[in-house]
């Protein structure tokens, strides 16, 4: 794509526009490769302006590797509660643990030993690594993409294998080994905040001259757009039992075959935690809703109480278009079911609940 001189004025460029633009993020006070690894798992799938309360609240709870290892897994899901994608927590544990029985505690620097942990690929590591550590790993990430596609004017699908390993092999090309951490962010920052999917910021570009796609008035065409794939509705009914106190009832999450049996297909939907009575259904939901009720909740005893329909709620996860009706029932006394708790209904956060499930709380205290 560039050499000799040209690519040493590109790498100038791009890195002196980084020194002087760069964000005020938490992650780059220093180079503490569990600090990095902490924010890259949470960046991916979430914006930077919603993960850095997540990230500063989970370094204050688990400042180092052994403290996240040894944590309870549902103290590690509830401080991760609002951030969704729950197996990049789960991973995170796992990878801590895995760290503390392989490598005393201490976050291993030898690119192999990094992939070799759960929830890790070769972006991550490369990242970790080249941040940390200094070492000569290029990245690769949508962000990262998108500019060398725009660069070189390289259209089709980029996340084709061969057309992926091309990109890797131009972002190899381009990583300054002199300093490649901040090069590798200084491509993750250009893509973020200028090179964007989306009304992209040309003439504030630092490289704008070496664009092949700006040249020919491509920009807007590359990369090519993804083909998304297709959702597939469903819908749910959330029964919020409150009794005169305000207190509500939330089930455990379900962990063994036999206890998720009837919620096999829509766990995944509350992401595996704590979670309102929640079934499928399919034509009459209040009747629907009302059997379950009697006949799991309530020992096989008829209710007399009328199920009042609350604001439907609309929610998207796992490539399922939920629409979820949520109904409130007022009981004298909540029933005493196994696997379940009673929690105020203003305040749920003693638990790891889904944003599915805060918005079904929302829908009830309103």
């Amino acid at each position: 794509m560039f050499t000799g001189h040209a690519l040493h004025s590109f790498r100038k460029q791009l890195l002196g526009w980084f020194s002087q633009f760069k964000r005020d993020l938490p992650w780059r006070l220093d180079k503490d490769p569990y600090r990095i690894w902490i924010s890259e798992i949470m960046l991916q799938q979430t914006r930077v302006v919603a993960a850095i309360p997540f990230y500063e609240r989970f370094l204050t709870h688990f400042p180092g590797v052994a403290t996240l290892a040894t944590a309870p897994e549902q103290e590690v899901l509830r401080l991760w509660s609002g951030l969704g994608y729950y197996s990049r927590a789960r991973n995170l544990q796992k990878a801590a643990r895995q760290i503390v029985a392989q490598h005393q505690g201490v976050f291993p620097n030898r690119h192999e030993q990094v992939l070799a942990l759960p929830g890790i690929g070769p972006y991550t590591a490369a990242a970790i690594l080249s941040i940390a550590h200094g070492q000569t790993y290029a990245v690769l990430d949508g962000n990262v993409a998108r500019v060398i596609s725009r660069l070189g004017a390289i259209s089709g699908n980029l996340r084709t294998n061969q057309r992926w390993q091309q990109l890797q092999q131009l972002a190899d090309n381009l990583l300054d080994p002199r300093a490649p951490g901040d090069w590798n962010q200084a491509m993750m920052e250009l893509g973020a905040t200028v090179c964007t999917p989306r009304s992209p910021q040309c003439l504030l570009c630092p490289v704008n001259k070496s664009c092949e796609a700006r040249k020919l008035g491509l920009v807007r065409s590359i990369p090519e757009k993804r083909n998304k794939r297709a959702t597939l509705g469903i819908t749910l009914a959330a029964l919020v039992l409150v009794d005169k106190k305000g207190t509500t009832l939330l089930l455990a999450p379900p962990i063994s075959p036999s206890r998720s049996k009837m919620h096999s297909q829509i766990a995944p939907l509350l992401s595996r935690l704590w979670h309102f009575p929640t079934i499928e259904v399919s034509q009459d939901a209040v009747k629907e809703a009302k059997a379950y009720l009697e006949a799991n909740l309530l020992h096989g005893t008829k209710i007399r109480e009328t199920l009042v329909p609350l604001k439907r709620v609309r929610h998207s996860v796992t490539h399922h278009d939920i629409t979820l009706l949520p109904f409130r029932l007022e009981l004298a006394a909540l029933p005493n079911i196994p696997h379940s708790k009673k929690f105020p209904l203003t305040d749920l956060s003693s638990v790891p609940i889904s944003n599915l499930t805060r918005k079904v709380a929302r829908s009830a205290q309103g």
